[in-house]
């Protein structure tokens, strides 16, 4: 299934999403992921910093689920598909790398990257959209930046 010009930016505005897994006794497991983003058209990856658990997982059972929000639009995408696990030797892995690492500027190393290829594709929005269906993303913002205490976000270095 291919990404949509949409679900990407929203990948790129998310600074943290969650990636279901579970066993081959289908015990589940959700765990953070900072490092991702998509890859070619439809596919995301994510870098294995620190997930054992996933990786494990994955090798039992691809079936995976992702999801991610903006936190301030309080809108994003749920994502399911099938893993796998890209090792140093697969000819795909450098080209992975390379996103990836612009990311983590060099900081998070890892050795393996996990490929979901998108099979299924929902969107996430706050209740506050469905239940005051006039709430422009301009409010959800301001609401959200209230509840979190955010006074100021800097756009850019160049403000």
């Amino acid at each position: 299934m291919k990404l949509t010009a949409e679900i990407k930016d929203s990948l790129s505005t998310s600074v943290l999403c969650w990636l279901a897994t579970s066993s081959a006794e289908n015990i589940p497991n959700v765990s953070p992921k900072e490092i991702f983003s998509y890859f070619e058209n439809d596919s995301i990856i994510v870098a294995n910093i620190a997930s054992p658990q996933t990786v494990r997982n994955i090798k039992q059972n691809k079936n995976v689920c992702i999801s991610f929000i903006d936190i301030l639009k309080q809108k994003g995408f749920q994502l399911k598909g099938t893993a796998e696990i890209i090792e140093k030797s697969s000819s795909e892995f450098s080209k992975m790398e390379n996103i990836l690492t612009s990311l983590t500027e060099g900081k998070f190393p890892f050795a393996t990257i996990t490929k979901i290829t998108v099979t299924a594709t929902k969107p996430i929005i706050a209740p506050k959209y469905l239940l005051y269906p006039n709430t422009t993303e301009a409010d959800q913002i301001e609401s959200a930046k209230k509840a979190y205490g955010i006074q100021y976000v800097k756009k850019s270095v160049f403000e």
